[in-house]
């Protein structure tokens, strides 16, 4: 058995070798097909083909080029042709480019890599490869879908512009000191996003912190994505906002400020004007107010003032209070009964139109409310709701 060669030893052991079959195909078709593969797969997860544009993709981009190539060469048709079931090499021939006609330089820039400088193009670096991390973004960010329960958000949204308005609420650029629990707001590819729901805290293989959010957006949609998400997101966006919220500091204190007034009163006023809508709502339009005087000196010749509707007025009510900040207090009624401000037009004494401020579609007993609110500090906790007529938590609208 020794003298027998590598054919004897086999033929002895009863093994049949089959002769290599000759591929049929050459390198250069084999690199077609190859190629062409690419493509389909491409297809087949994004249901279009590939497109060029610098705002796709650069592997997008790349198989944009690569399918124009293949659709020029003579021998793609007969190559391909029980591969193409989606008719790529004949679809969309008109919006392919001239891959031939470009010189070097603009090819590289169709891929998206004409712009680095010429030591940053070693062959050996990988470039334009996504991390692990941009891998797992699919996993990570949800799809927006509409949000059946926007009509329960949106009254929150259009409150948030209102208190933005009257300097309630303030935006801030987004940094590290911004938090995503439930009721923050933030502005994200110019939408308002709120923060609706968090679900259990774990952490992440970095040992950081992360939850999955419901996230509503002021255009009627909602995502469930990541807390690490959300905020990669808004890092992204340069023009990206954090919303602060409506407690913007103390209305009573020790330490006076430029518009504290030592000793104040609001009022709330009842107009006797003879106007059809104001007579009609008499007991529910009210004016709020804050002097740091006294209200009968406030409201003298108010028949003659377009601010009091043109007519008398009677004082309802009055709260004494200490140590206020003015502007603060009428930002946060503006904040509170922004939705219930009456939209009425007269003419002044002049027969110039007017449009009056402070007059509020709100029952005088609510208002009290607010003020009680006020002074424990509450008030920052409930909203108007008009359908209601009542001040409700802010998760119950």
């Amino acid at each position: 058995m020794a003298d027998m060669n590598d054919d004897e030893l086999l033929d002895a052991l009863g093994v049949e070798v089959a002769p290599l079959k000759a591929s049929s195909r050459t390198p250069r078709e084999e690199r077609i097909i190859a190629g062409f593969e690419d493509i389909l797969r491409f297809h087949q997860t994004h249901g279009r083909a590939p497109l060029h544009g610098e705002g796709r993709d650069i592997f997008e981009r790349l198989y944009a080029v690569r399918l124009d190539q293949i659709r020029q060469l003579p021998e793609a048709q007969t190559l391909l042709a029980g591969l193409d079931a989606p008719g790529l090499l004949s679809g969309a021939a008109a919006a392919s480019v001239d891959v031939d006609a470009m010189d070097e330089d603009t090819l590289l820039a169709e891929l998206g890599i004409g712009d680095e400088p010429a030591d940053q193009r070693d062959i050996t670096v990988l470039r334009h490869v996504r991390s692990s991390t941009e891998k797992r973004a699919p996993e990570e960010i949800a799809e927006r879908t509409p949000c059946a329960e926007f009509d329960k958000f949106q009254p929150l949204f259009e409150q948030v512009e209102r208190e933005l308005k009257a300097g309630v609420r303030q935006s801030r650029q987004f940094g590290r000191d911004s938090n995503f629990k439930v009721g923050n707001f933030f502005v994200l590819g110019g939408l308002l996003v709120y923060v609706a729901e968090q679900g259990d805290i774990f952490r992440t293989g970095n040992n950081e912190p992360d939850a999955r959010l419901r996230v509503v957006y002021s255009n009627g949609t909602e995502s469930n994505l990541l807390m690490r998400s959300l905020q990669r997101a808004l890092y992204k966006d340069e023009n990206a906002r954090m919303l602060t919220g409506t407690n913007m500091g103390p209305l009573f204190g020790d330490a006076p400020e430029p518009d504290d007034i030592e000793t104040g009163t609001i009022y709330v006023l009842r107009s006797l004007s003879s106007h059809p809508f104001v007579a009609e709502h008499r007991e529910l339009i009210h004016k709020i107010g804050v002097t740091g005087g006294k209200v009968e000196t406030r409201i003298a010749g108010a028949e003659k003032d377009a601010t009091y509707l043109l007519a008398d007025v009677e004082v309802v009510a009055t709260y004494k209070l200490h140590n206020l900040n003015r502007t603060r207090l009428e930002n946060i009624f503006h904040r509170l009964f922004g939705a219930a401000q009456i939209d009425l037009t007269i003419e002044d004494r002049f027969g110039h139109p007017v449009k009056p401020r402070e007059w509020f579609l709100v029952p005088l007993h609510v208002i009290d409310e607010a003020v009680q609110r006020i002074r424990d500090g509450s008030i920052t906790d409930v909203l108007y709701d008009l359908k209601s007529a009542r001040l409700v938590g802010q998760t119950q609208q």
